[in-house]
C-alpha cells in the first residue's frame, strides 16, 4: 500500500532525473572533460547491484592491458569533504574507511599498481590525480548519475528487480528503467528469460553479469581453508546474497549478525559478535571485502569471502574497454 501511495512521487522523481539526463545530452548543463577517457560504472538502484566488483574487473582488464588507471570514487560514508583524497597511489593505501568510505579502500586494498582517489566533484578529483601521476584512464566509480563528468563509455550494472521496481521514494530505483537506454552496456544479473527481454530491447547492448566465489582469505590476503562453523557478520545492502555464497561451502553456519549497510563498526559492535559467535561454538567470523576495512582483528579468526565479477562475454567487454582507452589515447 505504501508504494501506491509514494507512486506519484516516484514518477515526479522519475520524470525530474529524466530531465535532468537531457539538459547534459542537449548541452544545456555543462560538462567538465578529463585529459584521459572516463569509463564510469553505474546503476539505477540504491545499493546491492554489484557495482563494486564490476569497478574492480574494468580497472584490472586495463592494467593488464598496459593503461595507467585511476578510480574516481564519491567516497560514500567517508568523512573527507575536500576536493581530493588520495586512498592509493598505487604503491600504498594511503586512506582509512573513516575517511575515504569502505569501497574506495576495499578497491585500493585489491588494485595495486591503480590509484584510488575520492572527493564528491569527480572532476576535480580526475584533475588533481592527472596532475600529481601524469594521464590514464579514469574508472568513474558509481557514476551513471554524475553527469556534470563527461564519460567515453557507460558501463550499468542491473538486475532482474530493476526492470519492475519504481523511482525514490516509491521504490528504489535513482532512475527509471527506460534510463538504461543512455548505456553504452548493460551488466544484467537475472534470469535467462528476463536477459532475453532486455536483449530485444537493447540489442547488442546486454552483457550477463555473474559473481564468482574466489575463497576465504585472513586480512593478511593469504587464502584459508573453508571454516567448518562460521558466524556471519556482514553491514551490507543485501546480506542474503552474501550469506547464500557462505553456505554451500561451509559444514554449518553457527550464526549470523546483520548490521546497516556502511555501517561504521564500534568496539563494543565486534565484542558483542564474538561473543555470539562463541555462544554459538563458531570456529570463525566470515565478513566481506567491503566490512573487513571497517573491523578490527578479533580473538576469533577473522575470515574474509572474496568476490569478483564476472561476464558471459569477457572478451567483447575487455575490447570495449580497450578500444575507448586507446582510442583517446591515440587522439591525445
Amino acid at each position: 500500500m505504501t508504494g501506491v501511495l509514494l507512486a506519484p512521487f516516484g514518477a515526479l522523481y522519475g520524470a525530474a532525473a529524466a530531465a535532468r539526463a537531457g539538459a547534459y545530452r542537449r548541452g544545456w548543463l555543462p560538462q567538465a572533460r578529463l585529459a584521459g577517457p572516463v569509463i564510469s560504472v553505474g546503476n539505477l538502484s540504491v545499493g546491492g547491484s554489484g557495482k563494486t566488483p564490476v569497478v574492480a574487473l574494468v580497472a584490472g582488464m586495463l592494467r593488464e592491458a598496459g593503461h595507467p588507471v585511476a578510480v574516481l570514487s564519491r567516497g560514500y560514508g567517508g568523512s573527507f569533504r575536500g576536493d581530493c583524497l588520495v586512498v592509493s597511489d598505487g604503491q600504498r593505501v594511503c586512506a582509512d574507511a573513516s575517511a575515504a568510505g569502505d569501497e574506495p579502500v576495499m578497491l585500493a586494498r585489491s588494485l595495486p599498481g591503480i590509484v584510488v582517489a575520492v572527493g564528491r566533484r569527480r572532476d576535480r578529483v580526475g584533475h588533481a590525480v592527472e596532475a600529481r601521476f601524469g594521464a590514464r584512464v579514469h574508472v568513474l566509480d558509481d557514476g551513471f548519475q554524475h553527469l556534470p563528468l563527461h564519460r567515453d563509455l557507460d558501463l550499468v550494472c542491473a538486475s532482474a528487480g530493476d526492470l519492475v521496481d519504481r523511482p525514490l521514494p516509491a521504490g528504489r530505483l535513482r532512475e527509471s528503467p527506460s534510463a538504461l537506454a543512455r548505456a553504452d552496456l548493460i551488466l544484467f544479473d537475472g534470469d535467462r528469460a528476463a536477459l532475453t527481454g532486455l536483449s530485444e530491447a537493447h540489442p547488442n547492448r546486454v552483457l550477463r553479469l555473474g559473481r564468482r566465489v574466489l575463497g576465504f582469505y585472513g586480512l593478511d590476503g593469504i587464502e584459508r581453508p573453508a571454516p567448518a562453523r562460521p558466524f556471519l557478520l556482514s553491514g551490507i545492502a543485501r546480506p542474503e546474497r552474501f550469506h547464500g555464497d557462505v553456505r554451500p561451502r561451509v559444514g554449518h553456519v553457527a550464526g549470523a549478525a546483520v548490521f546497516a549497510d556502511h555501517h561504521a563498526y564500534t568496539t563494543a559492535d565486534l565484542a558483542g559478535v564474538e561473543s555470539q559467535a562463541r555462544a554459538a561454538g563458531a570456529d570463525a567470523i566470515v565478513t566481506t571485502a567491503k566490512d573487513a576495512v571497517r573491523l578490527s582483528p578479533s580473538s576469533l579468526p577473522l575470515l574474509v569471502l572474496r568476490i569478483a565479477a564476472e561476464v558471459d562475454d569477457e572478451p567483447l567487454l575487455r575490447a570495449r574497454l580497450l578500444r575507448v582507452a586507446e582510442r583517446r589515447a591515440g587522439a591525445a
